[in-house]
């Protein structure tokens, strides 16, 4: 590995899956202007995610369709034929 290029500044963070509400506390080095009270009653910086593991349909096993942004309906509504 190659020295000085990985980020020192580490800090504890709440991720939180907004497709379905789920939260885990985890470390990252992205900042964030949001902040939530966690379980153990400190407060973090918060990360939202559009889909994460318990979500997304690979972990859960079941295939359902995953559009929280509407990019089908940006799709379709760029690539649209103009009259």
């Amino acid at each position: 590995m190659k020295q000085g290029i990985h980020p020192e500044s580490y800090r504890f963070v709440v991720f939180k899956d907004m497709s379905n509400g789920t939260s885990f506390l985890g470390k990252s080095t992205a900042g964030s202007k949001e902040s939530i009270k966690w379980e153990d009653g400190n407060e973090y910086p918060l990360i939202k995610l559009e889909i994460s593991n318990t979500s997304h349909p690979f972990y859960t096993g079941k295939n359902v369709l995953v559009d929280t942004a509407g990019r089908i309906d940006k799709f379709k509504k760029r690539y649209a034929k103009k009259d």
